[in-house]
């Protein structure tokens, strides 16, 4: 007969919103508590849970009292130890944050609009309370990225930073590229299988990958970066055409996030953009297809590191938020919260600064003197055309250009006078190229 243990340590838990992360977390809870407190050395108990509606039947039996609509009142329970928040959005999310901060309290967030647009407070605020504020979770869903940049890799030099870090999109140019899908063809395949929202403006614009961005830039480099730094294109522009082109290129395209140290400063210069881009097939990244996400990091001592996996879905999502939880609840009881470097303000690359080689595809007129005129907007801008092939489209036709390196600005004002010019019907969507092309 095994004797009973003494002194068993319990950490209590509050849990604001039980959407599909959450009822995914609470499952782990209460389903494994046994093998967790075993590993963990420490148990957790779920005391409070705050919802939308406390009524709804989420597959996990609770004890009574414990499901509220009030998630003020979790925060301030006496009987709530650590908070977890999985509401999303900014407000009331920061408010109950930096409450729970502000009460000594750990905070595990999985949060990346909340922590993009607000990291620089919410990092003040669990410093002078002298508690954890975690959110591996916020990035890459079950990938470990936010630890290994906070611990591990904390000495290194990064230089540069690039990820797909949204499944929805990455599926999308996946299906586009495998299967020669329209745009609209692969997102409702998307949207039937349940990797895009009936409303997906947050993937496709780029506001999900650049907050993303943002809180990976401000982890490797060190530095203040909000998402709305974040230079930002989505890829409602591509269509089919553009894709299969880069496909005869030797070419993936991909959403990318990537930020880059450009100088030292101080303050450093930093750039942090989200824009689609031609990735040579032999770059790792070129590999991560359908609803997966990879982080690719580029240091002086560590040279190249990957980071690959699902970035997203409910169990790996709430797999990354309960290793949290499980540091926040070790580092609670010891009084020692994890390491939380300071970040220093930053000097974004203004865009003239920029120099870039693009693919665009332009639908035009078939008529004389069309490549012509096309020419000689690139050259009034100063931007030097490396390669151009014709494709007949019936009436029209389609023009495909690949660019030497020009000013980001130079590029911009070519396409915005490409865009007016009465022959020119359309316009594609630059792909800037993250290597060799051809």
């Amino acid at each position: 007969m095994t004797a009973p243990r003494e002194h068993r340590r319990a950490v209590r838990v509050g849990l604001l919103g039980a959407g599909t992360v959450g009822q995914a977390l609470l499952r782990l809870l209460v389903e494994e508590a046994v093998a967790l407190e075993r590993r963990a050395g420490v148990a957790l108990e779920v005391t409070r849970v705050a919802v939308r509606d406390p009524g709804r039947r989420r597959g996990v039996g609770l004890p009574p009292g414990v499901v509220s609509a009030d998630p003020a009142s979790v925060v301030h329970a006496p009987d709530v130890d650590v908070v977890v928040e999985l509401m999303g959005g900014v407000h009331p999310a920061l408010e109950l944050v930096m409450a729970a901060l502000g009460e000594g309290k750990p905070v595990v967030t999985a949060n990346k609009e909340l922590v993009a647009a607000h990291g620089p407070e919410l990092f003040a605020a669990a410093q002078a309370a002298n508690v954890d504020l975690l959110f591996e979770a916020a990035v890459g869903g079950a990938i470990p990225l936010v630890r290994p940049l906070r611990e591990s890799l904390a000495g290194e030099h990064f230089t540069r930073v690039i990820g797909i870090v949204n499944g929805t999109t990455n599926y999308i140019l996946t299906r586009m590229s495998e299967a020669g899908l329209g745009f609209e063809a692969a997102l409702l395949e998307a949207q039937q299988l349940g990797y895009a929202e009936r409303e997906p403006s947050a993937d496709l614009d780029g506001h999900d990958a650049a907050a993303k961005a943002a809180i990976l830039a401000s982890l490797a480099f060190g530095v203040e970066v909000r998402g709305s730094d974040v230079a930002r294109e989505g890829i409602r522009r591509l269509d089919a055409a553009d894709v299969a082109y880069a496909r005869r290129l030797g070419q993936e395209v991909r959403l990318l996030a990537i930020a880059e140290r450009v100088a030292p400063g101080p303050p450093p210069v930093v750039s942090v953009r989200v824009h689609p881009a031609l990735v040579p097939r032999s770059h790792p990244l070129a590999s991560v297809r359908d609803v997966n996400n990879a982080v690719f990091l580029e240091g002086a001592a560590v040279g190249e590191l990957m980071l690959y996996g699902r970035g997203a879905g409910g169990d790996p999502t709430a797999a990354a938020v309960l290793g949290d939880l499980i540091d926040a609840a070790h580092n609670h009881g010891g009084g020692r919260p994890g390491r939380l470097a300071p970040h220093q303000p930053v000097r974004l690359q203004p865009l003239a600064e920029r120099r870039v080689a693009i693919y665009v595809g332009l639908e035009v007129q078939d008529q004389a003197g069309v490549l012509a005129s096309v020419a000689a907007v690139f050259g009034r801008h100063g931007v030097s055309i490396r390669s151009m092939e014709q494709i007949g489209l019936g009436e029209g036709a389609r023009l495909a250009f690949l660019t030497h390196e020009a000013g980001e600005q130079d590029v911009a004002a070519t396409l915005a006078e490409l865009a007016a010019l009465d022959a020119v019907n359309r316009v594609g969507a630059p792909l800037r190229a993250l290597g060799p092309v051809g």
